[in-house]
C-alpha cells in the first residue's frame, strides 16, 4: 500500500456505532462493567482509553510495529522506555543525542544506579568498545538533534544482536514517513509526536512502539504504572494531525532541501548540517536508510552575535523551541535544546555558538530563502 493511503487508513477507522469516520471522544475516567465477575476491555482511562487505543494502533501501524503506546509527551515516552531498565544495567548512548534525553541519562537515571556511556555512534568501533559485561542496550538518534549526525541503523542492529543488547532508536527527526528503523531491526522506536506527527504545534504527545511482545509488555505495564499517557483529546488532535503527514513531510523536506542547497552558497554561513546534501558526511548511509534528508536542516553563521542577528530579524520564522509544524521554526540550540549541557557538554555535541536549527514548514521556500538573506545582510 502507497504511504499516502496507508496513512488515511491507518487514522480513518470507521466507529462500528455510529459509522463516524472520525474517532469518538471518549472523555471518561471510568468504565462500567458488565458484572461482578466479567469485566470490559477497558475500566480505567490511565490502563486504556477507545480513542487513545486508536491513535496507539494508527502511530503502531505507519511504523509497521505490532505494538504502539502514547505518552503525555516525547520525553514521557523515552524516559518510560528506559525506566525498563534495572539498577546495575548500562546502556549506550549517542553522544548526539537531545539535550532532554541527555538529562535523564545524567541527572535521573543515574540516581537509580541505570548507567551509561556516550559514544559517537559514527564509529561503529568505538560503539562496541563501549559495550561492558552489564551492558543492556543501544540507544541512537538518526539524524540527530541538532547537527543532523546519521546512524548507520543496521550496523547499530548488528552490533546489538551480537551482544544480544535491546536496540532503542529515536525517529522524531524524520517521522515513519522517511525512515522506518523498526524495518532495519530496531527493538523499539520513541518518538516526540509533539513534532511531526502532530505536525500543529498544539499538542504534546510521546510515542513508543516495538513488534517484541516482551518488550511491548514492559513497556505497557511502566506506561500503565507512572501513568504518563496521552490524554483523550490529545490522542484525537494527534489522530487529526496525522491524516496530513505525507503531504507536509514531503512539501517540508523538497523546501528544506532548497534551503540547504542555497545556503550552502552563502559566505556567511560557515556549515550546513542536512543529511540531504550529497557533500553532508551522512549522505550515503541516509540514502540507504530514508527516502530523504527530511525537514530540519542546521547552519552555522560563525559566532552567537551573528545567530542573535538572524533570530531578532527573520521575519517569517518563529523564534521558539520546538521543530516539526506546519510554520517554520528557527532555535538556538545552546539556549534552547540545548541548554542542559555545559560547554563541555556543547562541544562533545559539537554544537558550536553560532549553530542554528531550521525546522521548515509550509511556506514557499524563495520566502524563507530571502527572509534569511536580508537578515544575514545585517551582520
Amino acid at each position: 500500500m502507497n504511504e499516502m493511503t496507508k496513512i488515511i487508513t491507518a487514522t480513518t477507522k470507521h466507529d462500528p456505532v455510529s459509522g463516524a469516520i472520525n474517532a469518538p471522544l471518549h472523555l471518561s475516567s471510568t468504565f462500567n462493567q458488565k458484572s461482578f465477575d466479567e469485566f470490559g476491555e477497558f475500566d480505567y482511562a490511565r490502563s486504556g482509553n477507545p480513542t487513545r487505543q486508536l491513535a496507539e494502533e494508527a502511530v503502531a501501524d505507519l511504523e509497521n510495529a505490532k505494538y504502539g503506546f502514547l505518552f503525555s509527551t516525547g520525553m514521557a515516552a523515552i524516559s518510560s522506555v528506559l525506566m525498563t531498565f534495572s539498577q546495575g544495567d548500562h546502556i549506550v548512548v549517542t553522544q548526539h543525542v537531545y539535550g532532554g534525553t541527555w538529562r535523564v541519562f545524567e541527572d535521573v537515571l543515574s540516581r537509580f544506579g541505570i548507567e551509561h556511556t556516550f559514544v559517537k555512534c559514527s564509529n561503529l568501533e568505538a560503539v562496541e568498545a563501549a559495550i561492558q559485561p552489564n551492558t543492556k542496550a543501544i540507544y541512537i538518534e538518526t539524524p540527530s538533534n541538532p547537527i543532523l549526525a546519521v546512524t548507520d541503523i543496521a550496523e547499530i542492529v548488528k552490533i546489538a544482536n551480537k551482544y544480544n543488547l535491546v536496540s532503542i532508536a529515536d525517529n522524531t527527526f524524520l517521522s515513519p514517513v522517511i525512515q522506518k528503523p523498526l524495518d532495519l531491526g530496531i527493538d523499539i522506536v520513541v518518538h516526540s509526536a509533539t513534532k511531526f506527527l502532530a505536525g500543529h504545534s498544539d499538542i504534546l504527545a510521546g510515542v513508543a512502539v516495538t513488534n517484541n511482545k516482551a518488550l511491548a509488555d514492559q513497556i505497557y505495564y511502566v506506561q500503565n504504572a507512572v501513568g504518563a499517557t496521552l490524554a483523550t483529546f490529545d490522542s484525537w488532535l494527534l489522530l487529526r494531525g496525522i491524516k496530513t503527514l505525507g503531504v507536509r513531510m514531503k512539501q517540508s523536506s523538497e523546501s528544506a532541501l532548497k534551503i540547504a542547497q542555497w545556503l550552502e552558497q552563502q559566505a556567511e554561513v560557515i556549515k550546513v548540517y542536512y543529511p540531504g546534501l550529497p557533500n553532508d558526511a551522512g549522505y550515503e548511509i541516509q540514502r540507504k536508510q530514508a527516502s530523504s534528508g527530511g525537514a530540519v536542516l542546521s547552519f552555522d553563521v560563525g559566532s552567537m552575535e551573528h545567530a542573535r542577528i538572524v533570530a531578532e530579524n527573520t521575519q517569517i520564522p518563529a523564534f521558539s523551541v520546538s521543530l516539526g509544524g506546519v510554520e517554520t521554526i528557527l532555535s538556538y540550540p545552546p539556549k534552547m535544546s540545548h541548554a542542559e549541557l555545559d560547554q563541555e557538554g556543547l562541544n562533545a555535541a559539537e554544537i558550536s555558538a553560532g549553530l542554528l536549527r531550521f525546522s521548515v514548514g509550509l511556506e514557499d521556500p524563495d520566502d524563507l530563502i530571502n527572509d534569511l538573506k536580508q537578515a544575514f545582510l545585517k551582520f
